[in-house]
């Protein structure tokens, strides 16, 4: 791995991350395909052509469902959904906390009860490790547990101090599975995840601990799970400083187009989010004068693309009353098209981000953007 930094402009970072299977320009969004795919219908042809540079897929449900030794045997996870280009896993952790009600925790991992049949599962964080490097992605993530943010600050530090012991556990058994011949992918780069809820003390005492750890990149886990935004990006104020600036910094889970700017400004370099995609098949769509919803009457004889100068593949072709059709007739065309639109339009939103920190203007960049999106048509 080679993280070089290009240049900065305040505390935003432009750089890029030269892996195994190609380098990445930051800072990025990840087009996340949980099970393998993008939901509606999405290829990895499309993924392509709409620049996708990182596709993320979770550990926990393509352990449960098709099987990691399946993947293994096709040769990895790019192999089997034919993608070339890097891909993130994340380690299952937050489904310790999304899966609440169907897991129990101990020092050792978790058990699940499988969200599709119930059978038990346990994930420590070996067994993460494991499946990932069955999956063979890019970048794996360290088995972590996400505590709720408004959780009492004794269990958030019991927590915190219980994912250190994990990560030291993810880092020991990756090194282990990366020396092995027979091994996918043997430069498998490990990323830790940085927990801690709203507590300011606790998260920066934990961003000083791993980032001693020498990992490959850093993520910050545990935040668009019920803080406000003004928390969120406090939370990011006082944390991402004690992160190593020459490694790759991860807000996972985030988010919308405005959250991203904000963190950007704050030194934050990947994303992710279902967001685009979510919105995408529920007829929402994503513009620089905010979001539309095409199923709206208004636009049942609305001639225009999406967006005008939109070069995605729906804005090429089509007019919002096509679409809007689409979604009445239940037809997936719709939902296809609105999430290529979306991902098209926070793909180019990364362009433009990465852009305007070069040429050092990313605040009036920034100011500009999101004074458009809030202005509505």
């Amino acid at each position: 791995m080679r993280y070089r930094m290009i240049t900065t402009d305040g505390r935003a970072k432009r750089a890029e991350l030269a892996t195994v299977h190609g380098t990445v320009q930051t800072p990025l969004f990840m087009n996340v395909g949980t099970v393998a795919a993008i939901k509606g219908a999405v290829s990895t042809d499309d993924l392509r052509e709409i620049g996708t540079q990182v596709e993320l897929s979770n550990t926990y449900h393509l352990h449960v469902r098709t099987g990691d030794e399946l993947i293994r045997r096709f040769g990895g996870l790019h192999k089997f959904m034919n993608w070339d280009r890097p891909i993130l896993t994340d380690s299952g952790g937050f489904q310790v906390f999304s899966l609440a009600g169907l897991r129990r925790i101990r020092e050792e991992g978790v058990t699940f009860q499988s969200h599709i049949d119930g059978h038990r599962i346990f994930m420590g964080p070996e067994e993460s490790m494991q499946i990932q490097s069955n999956l063979a992605s890019t970048i794996a993530m360290a088995f972590d547990e996400c505590p709720p943010s408004r959780a009492e600050e004794s269990y958030i530090r019991q927590s915190v101090e219980r994912t250190t012991r994990w990560l030291e556990r993810c880092q020991k058994e990756m090194a282990r599975l990366n020396a092995l011949p027979d091994t996918i992918n043997r430069e498998q780069l490990l990323f830790g995840i940085n927990q801690g809820g709203v507590v300011d003390e606790i998260r920066i005492s934990h961003a000083k601990t791993i980032a001693a750890m020498g990992l490959d990149g850093y993520g910050i886990g545990g935040l668009a799970v019920g803080e406000t935004h003004e928390e969120m990006y406090h939370i990011l104020d006082v944390t991402v400083p004690y992160l190593p600036q020459n490694k790759p910094t991860y807000l996972m889970g985030v988010g919308t187009p405005a959250n991203i700017l904000e963190a950007v400004d704050r030194g934050v370099d990947f994303f992710d989010c279902v967001y685009p995609s979510r919105n995408g098949r529920h007829s929402h769509v994503y513009t620089n004068y905010g979001k539309l919803n095409l199923l709206n009457q208004k636009y049942e004889l609305d001639e225009r693309p999406i967006e005008e100068g939109c070069g995605c593949p729906a804005c090429r072709s089509y007019s919002r009353a096509y679409i809007r059709h689409l979604f009445k007739a239940k037809e997936m065309l719709g939902m296809r098209l609105c999430v290529l639109h979306n991902l098209y339009f926070y793909n180019t939103m990364m362009e433009e981000i990465r852009k305007a920190i070069e040429e050092h203007r990313y605040a009036a960049y920034k100011a500009e953007k999101l004074a458009r999106m809030a202005g509505g048509e």
